[in-house]
């Protein structure tokens, strides 16, 4: 990697010239060809998916997704001449636009039943001929500006459905650009230098870049998920700033100690870049656990989350020498340089801040404190684990000021909580008779608050039963009913009968999902420690490192499930009614925080391996390697948390729920666990961290996370001499 890192820093102006060719040329690419993404929640060989299946044969011209225009009246009727002169000439409006399939209205011969029963509450259909992340932003717009014109004094007018939601996303990039400010604001702290801020951010953003234009080509030839792209983002500006910091770094550490620019950047390559490398291979591996689920709709994610992460690692060992080879001396600060100037290699100036020494000292002298404390920290926080419950969410979940939210609650006061979130009872082949039988005995079924047959195209073998249970989608109740209509009402009948919808399809999803959790957690940790043993040659490192990521884990949840679930402080981050946490979240979750866990530990126990095989003093590998590391630690995970977090600000409110919990787990991983409980339970557990069986040592291969960093010689072209002068300077 030397030979590699030194050929990017002396040819720098060819690298940086492929690296920029790379992105404007996929970008013109990618603007060609755009992008085809879309939600595949299916599950083969589930009772919902069989349902849905045959809903899309019997009715294929109902493949749009439906918006609901919810009306509402403080006194009189939705049936008064005064209402339906605001809302039938608006809906006339927008049945004519270019884009909608067609408009169900109450006051029409199909929509006599989307009127309540106190007669203030109507709602008519809108269904776009086109999915809604594909319907056109302008057609929405158009659509609620009509919506909102038929507003008037004593009467509410809403809108629901996911087109309005993508409609009223914040602009593309928000949430990017709030984290990368934020993330500068943290570089600039810890480099007090303009150069050595902007280097992570730059590496970070041709990596990112590249990765979404990527992403979006994929898409054309593949399903992937509408948040693959937003999540590809997230990790990408996350690891990629992480991994140029540390390499950035450590060439400023040679720097300091009187190292020539051109020597001191293919070092940091050669010994932080190989951690970097090794930690993008550990997240790639922990991401691509999400495909032992063996769910569709994650396999998008890992392609989108493993394109960044790679892009970035390819970044910081490539183009990341290459600017240093730009910059020169100019990466350290002015006061740096001065210094450096007058008094010539200061090895003292490098990451052991006296602070990282202190605290490494103090965890020394009291290790069975430190990892009490930190462990009954980490064991509170995870307790709401305890209540954690699978499901998805909905736009009652929604912040209240939303048009969305108004429009669900204005349905659930009209019609009842179940209206939100209907199940259909799919049948196939059966007799008329057969299936109003079938109806009755749904109606019957306790939870049940109306079923009946819906209307189907003559000579179709399918018939629908709308089924509205009286508890809300989310409603544990509701869940029970979708059981107890496939087992005491479907089962019993002898029809070919499934029940299926919205609310039954992320029930199945769920239950799908803890049931293959266990493999995959199995899988992710099982690598994980794999690769640790390989690197350092050790059993006590990988397995210390297995039982932190299952702690941190079990924490970064109970603060998830404390937000969301139970609702404390859901509204100071725009999420409204508490309720499940979405299904297809953990195995996201987990994936990404075993691999970013796995960073830190890389980074962390790398260090410390390095004294290790040079003193063989435990205690004095623990106290060095965390010194040493303990503050570019802490702002690798300032980073993160504040890319993380600004994903709140995103409009997505699954991207918002990972944003939080990752931005969470980070915060303990580096906070709590790397800097306080994993170097106590290593000050511990002594020479017994690195012990290796000698039979096993032979058989496993050798792999150099960091090798050893070996002086090197002043040069009198450490302060910017011409063979390492930067260009133009």
């Amino acid at each position: 990697m030397a030979a590699w890192a030194r050929w990017c820093y002396r040819h720098r102006l060819v690298v940086l010239v492929l690296w920029v060719v790379a992105l404007l040329g996929l970008g013109v690419l990618g603007s060609a060809k755009g992008s085809d993404y879309s939600n595949d929640f299916s599950l083969p060989g589930t009772d919902s998916q069989r349902a849905y299946d045959l809903m899309a044969s019997a009715f294929p011209e109902r493949s749009g997704d439906p918006t609901t225009v919810v009306w509402r009246t403080a006194a009189g009727s939705v049936r008064d001449a005064a209402v339906r002169e605001r809302l039938e000439p608006a809906l006339k409006e927008i049945a004519r636009m270019s884009g909608v399939g067609e408009v169900v209205s109450p006051y029409g011969p199909d929509g006599a039943g989307a009127v309540s029963a106190d007669g203030r509450t109507a709602y008519a259909t809108v269904v776009f001929v086109d999915r809604a992340e594909e319907v056109p932003k302008a057609l929405v717009k158009d659509v609620i500006e009509q919506v909102e014109d038929a507003r008037a004094d004593g009467l509410r007018v809403e809108l629901g459905g996911q087109a309005v939601v993508y409609a009223n996303e914040p602009p593309a990039g928000t949430a990017e650009l709030v984290g990368i400010v934020a993330a500068a604001i943290v570089l600039f702290l810890a480099f007090g230098s303009l150069f050595a801020m902007l280097l992570p951010l730059v590496v970070a953003l041709f990596a990112v870049g590249i990765g979404l234009v990527l992403t979006g080509l994929v898409s054309n030839v593949t399903e992937l998920a509408t948040i693959a792209p937003l999540l590809g983002t997230l990790v990408g500006l996350g690891v990629g700033i992480d991994y140029a910091l540390f390499i950035v770094t450590r060439h400023r550490r040679g720097l300091l100690r009187g190292v020539a620019p051109q020597d001191a950047a293919v070092t940091a390559v050669n010994t932080s870049g190989r951690a970097v490398v090794f930690a993008g291979a550990t997240v790639c591996i922990a991401l691509a656990g999400m495909l032992v689920t063996d769910l569709r709709f994650l396999e998008g994610i890992v392609i989108a989350a493993s394109l960044t992460v790679v892009l970035s690692v390819l970044a910081a060992i490539t183009l990341l020498p290459a600017l240093l080879g730009f910059l020169g001396p100019r990466v350290l600060s002015r006061r740096q340089r001065r210094r450096l100037a007058a008094a010539g290699s200061d090895a003292g100036a490098g990451e052991s801040s006296s602070a990282g020494a202190r605290w490494a000292a103090f965890v020394e002298r009291r290790p069975k404190a430190v990892g009490a404390l930190a462990l009954v920290v980490m064991a509170v926080l995870a307790l709401p684990v305890l209540s954690l419950r699978l499901g998805t969410i909905d736009h009652g979940n929604h912040a209240e000021s939303t048009t969305t939210r108004k429009a669900y609650d204005l349905l659930a006061d009209g019609f009842g909580p179940g209206f939100n979130g209907p199940v259909q009872i799919v049948v196939d082949g059966a007799e008329p008779a057969a299936v109003t039988a079938l109806a009755q005995q749904a109606k019957d079924t306790e939870g049940v608050v109306r079923a009946e047959v819906m209307p189907t195209p003559p000579g179709s073998p399918v018939a629908v039963i709308n089924v509205v249970p009286a508890t809300s989608p989310q409603d544990e109740r509701t869940g029970r009913l979708i059981d107890a209509l496939r087992h005491d009402v479907v089962a019993p009948s002898g029809e070919r009968a499934h029940v299926g919808g919205a609310t039954a399809v992320f029930k199945d999803f769920a239950e799908v999902t803890a049931d293959r959790l266990p493999y995959f957690l199995v899988t992710v940790v099982g690598l994980g420690a794999l690769l640790l043993l390989i690197a350092f040659r050790s059993i006590g490192v990988p397995l210390t490192a297995a039982v932190m990521n299952l702690i941190a884990a079990a924490s970064s949840f109970g603060i998830m499930v404390a937000i969301f679930q139970w609702g404390w402080g859901g509204e100071l981050i725009g999420f409204g009614k508490e309720g499940p946490i979405t299904a297809f979240l953990p195995a996201i979750m987990l994936s990404l925080l075993f691999g970013l866990s796995m960073d830190y530990q890389v980074f962390l126990v790398s260090r410390m391996h390095e004294e290790w095989v040079h003193s063989k003093d435990n205690q004095r590998a623990v106290r060095v390697g965390l010194a040493e590391t303990s503050r570019v630690i802490n702002s690798a995970a300032l980073i993160m948390i504040c890319v993380f977090t600004a994903f709140v600000f995103s409009g997505d409110v699954e991207a918002a729920m990972i944003g939080v919990g990752l931005a969470a787990a980070v915060a303990l991983d580096a906070f709590v666990l790397r800097t306080a409980l994993v170097p106590a339970v290593m000050y511990l557990l002594g020479r017994a961290n690195w012990w290796l069986p000698g039979w096993l040592d032979k058989r496993l291969p050798h792999f150099a996370v960091e090798p050893k960093e070996e002086p090197a010689p002043a040069s009198p072209a450490r302060n910017g001499a011409k063979e390492d002068a930067p260009v133009g300077g």
